[in-house]
């Protein structure tokens, strides 16, 4: 019989107050309040919260504080990835993030997803839909990326969208819901 952990990850309902993995949000609780706390003058602390936060991440990981996830562990990351303030990552199952992306202030990640017939959901049973965010992407301040999405690399999403459904690469796309408004050309992906 699979663990609660095993059926979040599996994308399958799962009970959210299971012990243990409500023993795993609490250490990132206070992981977290350790980061945000944190000074810019102290670095080496800075980087030692950082790896036990998020073990996966590339080198060059950068979070600005204050900086909000459920785990942590589930958050994979290539190399020199930004976080600017704010940024909130519903890491419920896997996130991974391509390299050299960028994440303006309040861009928030959501894996977590709840059923939509209202007695499941009264039950209190959640489920999750994993993220994948392409290389060299750049999402604009305060984007929401719904859970099961996917950006390819390369795309810029604008500032204060809600990504619904899949963004293919090399792409300007904004909007509520997020849509593709153009092609980038070879010309602007190099500036």
């Amino acid at each position: 019989m699979k663990t609660e952990k095993e059926k979040m990850l599996a994308g399958e309902l799962y009970d959210a107050l299971d012990p243990q993995l409500t023993q795993e949000r609490i250490r990132t609780r206070l992981l977290i309040k350790e980061l945000n706390d944190s000074r810019e003058d102290q670095p080496e602390n800075r980087m030692r919260i950082l790896q036990a936060l998020m073990p996966r991440a590339g080198a060059g990981l950068w979070l600005q504080p204050p900086f909000y996830c459920d785990y942590g562990s589930h958050i994979v990351t290539g190399e020199n990835v930004f976080f600017n303030f704010n940024c909130v990552v519903l890491d419920v199952t896997t996130v991974t993030i391509g390299r050299r992306t960028l994440f303006g202030p309040n861009v928030q990640l959501y894996t977590a997803t709840h059923p939509t017939d209202w007695k499941v959901r009264a039950s209190g049973l959640e489920s999750a839909k994993p993220i994948v965010i392409g290389e060299d992407v750049w999402v604009g301040g305060s984007a929401i990326i719904c859970p099961g999405v996917s950006i390819g690399d390369r795309t810029i999403i604008g500032a204060g969208s809600v990504v619904t459904r899949d963004i293919p690469p090399d792409v300007f796309a904004a909007g509520n819901p997020c849509r593709v408004i153009r092609s980038l050309t070879p010309d602007e992906q190099s500036r």
